[in-house]
């Protein structure tokens, strides 16, 4: 899927959740499994907004928090430019 490669933040072998110890990639596998599953005959819509605005926040949050608050550092951590950062912390309401 499409979103799977946008969620692997480090080596897909390296990407493992330390409470589970299985990649992030299967963790996502699954909930989309029983996400589809639970649709039964309701056609699913806006799948690629539905995943980001739930992935989005914890991720941004938590980065933030691991780069203690320097937007800079957390920009570079995920890979995206500051400006980005700003405005997607802007649209969840990011604050410190």
């Amino acid at each position: 899927f499409w979103f799977i490669n946008w969620l692997i933040l480090v080596k897909k072998e390296h990407s493992f959740d330390s409470y589970s110890k299985k990649p992030l990639k299967e963790e996502v596998r699954k909930a989309m499994k029983r996400y589809f599953r639970q649709l039964e005959s309701n056609a699913p819509i806006d799948v690629y907004d539905l995943v980001l605005s739930e992935i989005e926040p914890p991720l941004l949050k938590q980065t933030m928090k691991y780069a203690r608050y320097n937007q800079s550092k957390a920009a570079k951590i995920l890979g995206i430019n500051r400006t980005t950062l700003r405005t997607k912390l802007k649209k969840y309401k990011i604050e410190k």
